[in-house]
């Protein structure tokens, strides 16, 4: 998600199945989406999602569902309803998180990797309870890397394509605003819960006002954003 979000509605294209579609075509059913939030903020976590609806639901989505979307494209209220319906309707799904501490030992893309297996990880685990593996991920982007033995797919701009992608993008999205605002109850200096890390002009001001905090990657030198220089120790 971007720095803020608006607060008038987005008009937004209506998503189609046609990405499942293919594969079911093909016979394979058991489909996971994934998702990433916040690799290209300044502070906190990074955060991905993996979420698989069977295929019946698919056939037969929920109209309460049928609002999903890229959470690029929704607002805040948005999100959060259709976060709970997603939990509701999804046969299983998953949620990994990789701190700050780590995206600055092993990179923000290495990081983005793991955090993608981790949720893919813990949604497989729950599939495997009722003996279901998954046949395939649909991943967003363009690059993806995982130690699982899962047969993926990227797909560019996936979350606004592909809803089981979207619904991936929207718990990760949600998960991950709610961190920054737990983390803004930490460091209240820095309005975290309002731009959730990213390099807003507000943001940027009171990093040089106050310096970073534990949760500013230090990795992450603001001249890579062109928005000058601050002391990271």
């Amino acid at each position: 998600m971007g720095a803020t979000d608006s607060k008038i509605s987005p008009r937004r294209k209506p998503l189609s199945w046609s990405t499942e579609r293919i594969h079911w075509k093909r016979g394979i059913f058991s489909i996971m989406g994934v998702d990433e939030a916040g690799r290209g903020p300044l502070a906190g976590p990074v955060v991905a999602a993996a979420v698989h609806f069977d295929y019946d639901t698919c056939r037969n989505f929920p109209k309460s569902l049928r609002e999903l979307n890229d959470s690029k494209q929704l607002l805040p209220d948005e999100r959060e309803r259709l976060f709970a319906l997603i939990l509701k309707h999804a046969k299983s799904w998953g949620v990994g998180i990789v701190s700050r501490e780590e995206i600055d030992s092993i990179n923000i893309l290495q990081a983005t990797m793991k955090a993608m297996t981790l949720a893919v990880d813990e949604a497989a685990t729950k599939l495997a309870i009722e003996e279901v593996l998954p046949e395939l991920l649909l991943v967003d982007g363009n690059y993806f890397r995982t130690t699982l033995p899962y047969e993926f797919q990227t797909v560019v701009d996936g979350d606004a394509k592909s809803p089981l992608i979207a619904a991936a993008s929207i718990l990760a999205k949600v998960t991950r605003d709610r961190i920054m605002v737990e983390l803004d109850a930490v460091y209240p200096a820095y309005n975290f819960k309002s731009h959730k890390g990213y390099s807003t002009p507000e943001h940027l001001r009171l990093l040089k006002e106050h310096g970073p905090c534990p949760e500013h990657r230090r990795s992450f030198r603001p001249e890579r954003f062109n928005q000058g220089a601050f002391v990271f120790e």
